[in-house]
């Protein structure tokens, strides 16, 4: 489950540009310390793009981010708010994990139909096949996701992105994983135009693109 609230956030707060915070977040993992009192602002209008080693925390940080860990110390604003338990912000952010999270016994159709229900968003099947087609998965709608090669299981899970065009936040890791170049392409453009009409991204990625938008990079110090 997600922990976050206001699914539209009165328009981030009819004028507040912050659309998430971290204050002060502490995160230990097996016994070791990934990072402490790490503050980070992710402002509406700009790409964050999130560097570190391995291992140096950058998952641990993004499920922090989406409510889906909880800090050892600190706190997450979404909005301005503390993040809670409600499910109205739902609608407002996104995540795509290092996993596609697709149900593997399920269709590709039926994976995104059932996200959709789930934020109870208004989309019909023919919007989710056109969003297929334009993804290049025509003809694999109705196949078991677990028969997909690794980039076509990318490709379903990232075709969230296009379905929900409310969102205001994206959270995204590692989301050039296993596609090719014309989809990365693809990917980059369609990233760079979310932001530049005022959406929100921090993202991870070990591979180079180009993104046409306003960014920065907040780097994660790999701690011994």
């Amino acid at each position: 489950m997600f922990f976050v609230i206001s699914a539209v956030c009165l328009e981030l707060k009819r004028g507040i540009v912050n659309v998430v915070e971290l204050r002060d977040i502490s995160c230990e993992k097996q016994n070791r310390q990934l990072f402490s009192d790490l503050n980070l602002v992710v402002n509406k209008g700009e790409l964050v793009l999130l560097r570190g080693e391995n291992g140096a925390g950058k998952t641990s940080l993004l499920r922090i981010l989406v409510g889906l860990s909880q800090p050892q110390d600190g706190s997450v604003l979404f909005c301005g708010d503390v993040l809670d338990s409600s499910d109205d912000v739902i609608r407002s952010l996104i995540y795509v994990g290092h996993k596609p999270g697709n149900n593997p016994t399920l269709s590709a159709l039926t994976n995104l139909k059932f996200w959709a229900a789930q934020r109870q968003l208004d989309v019909n099947n023919s919007t989710i096949l056109e969003t297929l087609e334009h993804l290049q998965l025509e003809g694999l709608e109705d196949s078991p996701t677990r028969f997909l090669s690794a980039g076509q299981q990318r490709r379903v899970a990232l075709a969230r992105l296009w379905l929900q065009i409310d969102a205001k936040l994206w959270v995204l890791d590692e989301p050039f994983t296993a596609l090719d170049v014309k989809t990365v392409e693809m990917l980059s453009q369609h990233i760079g135009e979310f932001v530049s009409n005022g959406g929100a991204v921090i993202m991870t990625s070990h591979q180079a693109a180009t993104i046409k938008c306003p960014q920065r990079e907040f780097t994660l110090e790999y701690c011994w």
